[in-house]
């Protein structure tokens, strides 16, 4: 946990603890960044206004590291604006202060029962596309695509569904963790950029549109 307000700080990780989870904690950004990197850690909970270091920052450095521990920012800044930020940003979830502590283990149980990526599956592949899970690497035609992670997390559950139409509701849930509607543009404006990357150099269509309906990956052309 990285946290600069004691009070916050010993409130979660006492309850955290209770709660049978081992927890280390960081005053600032920078000590957190390096912990985070140094540990094999489950989760993270990151404070976003970090003396030092802010926790974007910190999320962003270890995202560009393909560090792919789950990310929970807990913070004070409840805008829409700020909540898509630091969903961009690559964290998974978003819980705003002040919490009940009660939603907060939810959401740190929602987290840790993801399935982590096994070394059984290393690639997902359709068609000329082809996604290292354990390198982060996205490929068309044997042309490596540079993606952001929450363009990695969308594509890659696109593909985990090929063959079967994704609605908005299944993105913003699955990508985003949204379990609301936060009546923007998010999944339309990412579907845009990440069909722009893939479809470059006159590339067909891989991401289908199913009007009314949601976005499809045809397994075959």
């Amino acid at each position: 946990m990285i946290e600069d307000d004691s009070e916050t700080r010993n409130y979660v990780s006492a309850g955290l603890k209770e709660a049978g989870h081992m927890v280390d904690l960081a005053k600032d950004g920078y000590e957190g960044l390096l912990i985070a990197k140094e540990g094999n850690y489950d989760l993270l909970i990151v404070d976003r206004m970090l003396p030092h270091l802010d926790g974007l920052t910190v999320v962003k450095t270890l995202r560009s590291t393909q560090c792919n521990v789950p990310v929970l920012f807990l913070t004070t800044m409840c805008g829409i604006d700020d909540r898509v930020e630091g969903l961009n940003a690559g964290a998974d979830d978003y819980l705003v202060k002040p919490f009940a502590f009660s939603e907060l283990a939810a959401r740190v149980n929602a987290l840790l029962r993801r399935p982590r990526e096994t070394a059984e599956l290393k690639v997902l592949q359709v068609r000329d596309l082809e996604i290292d899970l354990l390198k982060r690497l996205v490929r068309r035609d044997k042309q490596v695509i540079d993606l952001q992670p929450t363009e990695f997390r969308l594509l890659e559950y696109l593909v985990r569904h090929a063959g079967q139409v994704v609605t908005r509701t299944m993105l913003l849930e699955n990508v985003w963790d949204f379990h609301f509607d936060p009546q923007t543009n998010i999944v339309e404006t990412h579907i845009s950029r990440l069909r722009g990357k893939l479809n470059a150099g006159n590339k067909s269509d891989l991401i289908h549109t199913v009007r009314g309906a949601g976005y499809i990956i045809h397994e075959t052309t």
